[in-house]
């Protein structure tokens, strides 16, 4: 499609996205509220994994780090911006630590250090009483005030997520078009010719994790006002294998497959839950069939349907007297 086309496409989707919350009930809301906080979430993992190619089952304990720190310097007197800020920085750091395994071991090893990460954190989060709050987690976490202006009601706290979603997507769009971003692919495709070429990988392999690492702790602490309330299993494996999830459906490796991942984890149950009981086994069926005849996801199925149409298209001018 053209530059032009893909303005108008965003023209589009924005609009809508602005003007969904005038016509939806608070819960509503609230589901799309979610679908911003996750597709910052995966946004990150897709830095790690699309882009660096590095296997993370660690994004649900950033998420988890991000919230507890929002959840627990509020009630301290920390504003709002600089409890968030500290837990993105939080996940920074322990990002870049945990991706020093990334520089010895790849592929599925790697997935089981992530794994191991992940279970230690939910432990510390569960057993942990007097930091976290243990099994009985963190309650009455407050949403933010901005200069007056109150996101307490479900649409404000949604427009602040919603802009949110769109400063961390400018950022990775920035990012993945400057030589970091180079890099990171040509990481991901070998290694070993990008070190040859002068590429320092041990460097960008660590800013990979870091910064996918902190944009799970964003999202986190987006996470944390928007329930209310947090407890140790909302960020158990199972959250990790689920934005894992979303990365792979959309499109891993492609701008814009986290947030059409996102879209399908999240709002698809919503919709098949006329089914009642069979609705989880519904999403289930949807997204084997939608892997098998399109692994790589629904961008992977729009790009190869945009070269088919180019090839026709090419075909008829050719044929054409």
């Amino acid at each position: 499609m053209t530059t032009r086309a893909n303005l108008i496409i965003l023209g589009l989707i924005a609009l809508a996205l602005i003007g969904l919350p005038f016509i939806l009930k608070p819960y509503g809301i609230f589901v799309l509220s979610m679908w911003a906080v996750m597709s910052i979430a995966a946004l990150g993992l897709n830095l790690t994994l699309g882009y660096a190619g590095q296997i993370s089952l660690a994004q649900a304990s950033f998420f988890g780090i991000g919230a507890y720190t929002v959840a627990l310097l509020g009630p301290l007197g920390v504003p709002f911006p600089l409890a968030f800020l500290a837990g993105g920085i939080l996940c920074f750091l322990i990002g870049w630590v945990l991706g020093y395994p990334a520089l010895r071991v790849q592929h599925h090893y790697l997935a089981f250090v992530t794994l191991a990460f992940t279970t230690l954190v939910f432990l510390v989060f569960r057993n942990e009483e007097w930091l976290t709050g243990g099994i009985y987690g963190v309650s009455g976490i407050k949403r933010p005030v901005f200069f007056g202006w109150s996101t307490t009601k479900a649409p404000d706290f949604y427009f602040f997520t919603l802009g949110m979603l769109a400063l961390f997507s400018f950022f990775v769009w920035w990012m993945i078009r400057s030589p970091w971003g180079r890099a990171f692919i040509a990481l991901r495709e070998n290694p070993v010719r990008a070190l040859s070429l002068g590429v320092d990988t041990r460097r960008y392999t660590l800013m990979a994790f870091a910064i996918g690492s902190a944009l799970g702790g964003f999202a986190g602490g987006l996470y944390a006002p928007l329930v209310q309330f947090i407890e140790p299993n909302a960020f158990a494996l199972g959250l990790s294998l689920n934005i894992l999830l979303m990365v792979i459906v959309g499109g891993a490796g492609f701008f814009a497959g986290p947030f059409l991942g996102a879209l399908i984890s999240v709002l698809l149950p919503e919709w098949l839950r006329a089914t009642e009981g069979f609705y989880l086994l519904a999403y289930a069926v949807l997204v084997m069939v939608l892997m098998a005849f399109c692994p790589t996801g629904l961008m992977g199925l729009v790009e190869k349907a945009g070269l088919a149409l180019k090839r026709r298209t090419k075909l008829s001018e050719a044929k054409a007297p």
